[in-house]
This record gives C-alpha cells, structure tokens and sequence, in this order.
C-alpha cells in the first residue's frame, strides 16, 4: 500500500485532538475508520507512531519525528492547491523571538512593493528554528546554533548585544554595561531558543545561570529582579513593555542574523528575501 496525504491527516488529527474518538469527529469519519488508517500508516512505515493509553495518546520517538514531517506535508499540499486555484504564492518567515528587529515592518512594506503576486506571512514558533523544522514556514530568522546538514543558510546582517534588566534595577539608570559585570548577577538563558549560552564568557569566569523557554517567561522573571538577560538588540524593538530596560553590553561579539532554509526544497522566492534583508541590515550598520 501506498502513503496517502489520508494517512498523514489521520496521524496529526489523533494528536492535535488527543483522541481517536475526537480525530474520527474532526476528521468526519468514524473511529474505526480511524484506527485503520493509523495501522495502515504504521505498516507503510514500520514503525508505532504513538503510545495509547486508556488516558491519552502520545506521540512515540519515531512519531515525533513523522509528525513533524506530516505537518509539512499537509501544509505543503495544502498551499500547492491554493496556488493552482488562485495563481499567488505565498512566502511564511518564521522566527522565534524577534523576526528581523527594527527592520521588521520596513521589510513587509518594501517586499509588498517589490513583490506583489507573493503574499508574505510572518510566523512566530517557540522552536530553535523558528518553526522551519516543524513545517510552518518556508524560511526562517534565525540568530542561534542550528543544524547546518539539514538547512541552507545566508547571514544577512549582525546585531549588537544589550543587558536586560528590571526598570527599577540599578543598572536600568547606566548607559551601558560592561560584559565582565555580568558574572556578578545570575543570568538568565532561555534554553530553547535564546541566543546567549555561558560560553559568551571564558570558562571559570562564567555568572550564575537560570534557565526557561519562553520569551515571555524571560521578560518575565527579568523584570522581578532576580535575574538579568543578555539578548540581541532586535529584542530591544520587538519587545519594549513595561519593567524592563534595555542597556548596549560592551565588550561582546556581535550576534549574526540568518535566513536559513530546507536544503532539498528551498522556496522560490528565497534570494529575493535574502536580497533584500541584506540590503536593509547593511543600510542601517
């Protein structure tokens, strides 16, 4: 038997509702019907896709990783039909935290200009890679470590790095704040998609760590006090609220911004963003 997209829809339907029986409501088809199209897909595959429990259904470590294909897939098949039907195409940039920073609405309204037939969607996604590795989105702004045999990539410009602390922390009243100074407080990294890791700093000179995952989370518990941040300044421009205060870091490394894509699939309009992100990171250096 053949992979059908049937197949895939049955799979991310069971775990995006928790439930065959939910999936066989949401997919208009019965439970039974359900759970043959899942052992159908695991037989093509030859792998279990999912832990079933009289609770809850959870995705396996082999599943994990066919969702994530799945969902691309779907989403995939999903824009082909739309393109056919309509003629226009659509560009989704994911990012994790701060899409392209102070360039951010400049870039939508120049490409809405330059490019008209190519609708373009800005995604944000709590993911290392801004929500390419899972599918929702065609290229994606990145400013971490990722993995270079999978994804393609082009640095598109570099970014100073500022401290992140409470308004009413005594740094909040200084101009900037020196790297070194950092190893006095206890920072805070967020683990999944932050920029900033202890190696910032050389080994037996490193702060206090604390970790989360969740931009919203590191603002935060910056702004209790507790802890100071490290981040690029395009958190600064997509982030300003109140309790927390932004001050230039000197004495660290540039961060590089990159647009980064799937090697085997790259989208078509691919340089042009690239082209273009350059060109408005080199304008304002």
């Amino acid at each position: 038997m053949d992979m059908e997209l049937r197949h895939l829809r049955c799979l991310v339907a069971i775990v995006d509702t928790g439930s065959f029986t939910d999936a066989a409501i949401d997919l208009g088809i019965s439970q039974a019907a359900v759970s043959r199209t899942l052992i159908a897909l695991e037989d093509i595959l030859g792998v279990r896709l999912l832990h079933r429990t009289s609770r809850n259904v959870t995705p396996t470590a082999d599943g994990a990783r066919v969702l994530a294909r799945a969902r691309h897939l779907l989403a995939e098949a999903d824009d082909l039909v739309a393109e056919a039907a309509t003629g226009h195409t659509r560009l989704r940039i994911g990012h994790a935290w701060s899409a392209m920073g102070r360039h951010t609405a400049e870039f939508q309204r120049r490409w809405a200009t330059l490019h008209p037939d190519v609708e373009l969607q800005l995604v944000r996604a709590n993911s290392p890679t801004g929500g390419l590795a899972e599918g929702t989105c065609d290229l994606a702004v990145v400013r971490a470590a990722f993995d270079e045999r999978r994804f393609a990539s082009a640095v598109v410009g570099h970014e100073r790095r500022v401290c992140t602390v409470a308004a009413d922390d005594p740094w909040a009243r200084r101009r900037s704040i020196g790297l070194d100074e950092v190893r006095e407080r206890t920072l805070l990294i967020d683990r999944r998609t932050g920029t900033t890791t202890a190696d910032l700093w050389p080994v037996g000179q490193r702060p206090s760590v604390e970790y989360t995952r969740d931009i919203d989370d590191w603002l935060a518990l910056i702004a209790t006090g507790r802890n100071v941040g490290v981040t690029p300044e395009s958190t600064a421009t997509q982030y300003r609220r109140e309790g927390i205060a932004f001050r230039p870091l000197r004495d660290a490394a540039p961060v590089a911004v990159r647009l980064i894509w799937r090697r085997q699939d790259p989208h078509p309009a691919t340089h042009a963003a690239v082209a273009l992100l350059r060109d408005l990171y080199r304008r304002h250096q």
